[in-house]
C-alpha cells in the first residue's frame, strides 16, 4: 500500500521500513526532484526531503538510517556560500563532506555536483571558451558525450555514447584525483563525474519535468538571454525531443539509482 503527497514529494508504504530512503536535499522551490520522485514512488522507496535554505536540519550523519542523498540544483554556486544569507550553503557542504567520508552513497545535480566536487577536494570556476577566454553559459537542449562505456560503468547500459540532456549552468567543476571524469560537452569537459563507487555528480538535468522546466523559464529570463538563447526556443526544443528526452533520461536515473540504493 503505497501513498504519495505531492506537495511534498514524499512516499511511504508499510513494507518501507526495510528499505533505503532517498534523502533529497532541495536549495529552491522549483527544482525539486521530479522523475526522482517518480521512480521512488514506483519502487516503493520512500522521498525525505529536507530544504536547508529554508532552516531546516540537515540530519547527523552517524545516526541517519540507510540513504542516498540527492543534491539538487539552484541559482547560486557553490562559491558564493559566504555571501550574506548563504551560510546554509557552507554548513551544507560541511555535512556532505561527513557523509562521504562514511562512504554515504550520494547524487548531486548542478549545485549538487558542484557541492560533490568540492566536498571531494576539487574547486569550481566560471566556464569560458574561446581564445582568448570569455564567459560561456550552457542553457538548453544538447547532448553530452559519455567517455566510459558500460564495461566499465555499469550503470551506463543502454544509455547512447552521444545523450540528449538539458542544461542550465555557466560554471564548470575542477575536479580532483579522487574522482573520474564521465562525460564531457565541447565546451565544457567536466559533465559527470564518479567518487569512488558510491557519488556521482551531473552537471546536466535529466530529472526534470517539463512543467518544471517552464517555471524554470519564467524565473530564469535574464539568465537565459545571456546565454544567448530564448525561451521559447527551449519550450520548443522540449516539445520536440520530449520522447527522447524521457527514454533516455528515465533509462539513466532507473539504472544510477539502483547502483546508488545498492551502495546504501
Amino acid at each position: 500500500r503505497y501513498w504519495r503527497d505531492w506537495s511534498s514529494d514524499v512516499c511511504s508504504s508499510d513494507l518501507l521500513l526495510l528499505l533505503p530512503e532517498l534523502l533529497v536535499i532541495q536549495h529552491v522551490d522549483r527544482e525539486g526532484p521530479d522523475r526522482i520522485a517518480d521512480w521512488a514512488c514506483a519502487k516503493g522507496i520512500t522521498v525525505q526531503r529536507i530544504r536547508p535554505d529554508q532552516g531546516e536540519a540537515l540530519p547527523a550523519v552517524e545516526t541517519q538510517k540507510p540513504a542516498v542523498a540527492v543534491l539538487m540544483g539552484g541559482p547560486m554556486g557553490v562559491n558564493e556560500r559566504q555571501q550574506p544569507g548563504l551560510d546554509w550553503l557552507e554548513q551544507e557542504l560541511a555535512w556532505l563532506k561527513q557523509w562521504l567520508a562514511q562512504g554515504r552513497p550520494a547524487l548531486g545535480i548542478c549545485l549538487g555536483a558542484q557541492l560533490l566536487c568540492v566536498a571531494s577536494g576539487g574547486s569550481i570556476e566560471p566556464l569560458s571558451a574561446g581564445d582568448p577566454a570569455h564567459p560561456l553559459k550552457e542553457v538548453g537542449f544538447g547532448p553530452i558525450s559519455w567517455q566510459k562505456a558500460a564495461a566499465e560503468v555499469p550503470w551506463l547500459q543502454g544509455i547512447p555514447t552521444h545523450q540528449l540532456v538539458l542544461h542550465w549552468h555557466g560554471d564548470r567543476c575542477r575536479l580532483s584525483e579522487h574522482a573520474e571524469l564521465l562525460a564531457s560537452t565541447l565546451h565544457c569537459p567536466e559533465q559527470a563525474f564518479q567518487i569512488g563507487q558510491h557519488a556521482v555528480g551531473l552537471q546536466f538535468h535529466v530529472e526534470a519535468s517539463p512543467i518544471n522546466v517552464e517555471r524554470w523559464i519564467a524565473a530564469d529570463q535574464a539568465f537565459i538571454r545571456s546565454a544567448g538563447t530564448s525561451g521559447e526556443r527551449i519550450k520548443r526544443d522540449q516539445k520536440r525531443f520530449q520522447s527522447t528526452l524521457e527514454r533516455e533520461g528515465n533509462l539513466l536515473l532507473d539504472q544510477l539509482l539502483n547502483h546508488l540504493m545498492a551502495q546504501a
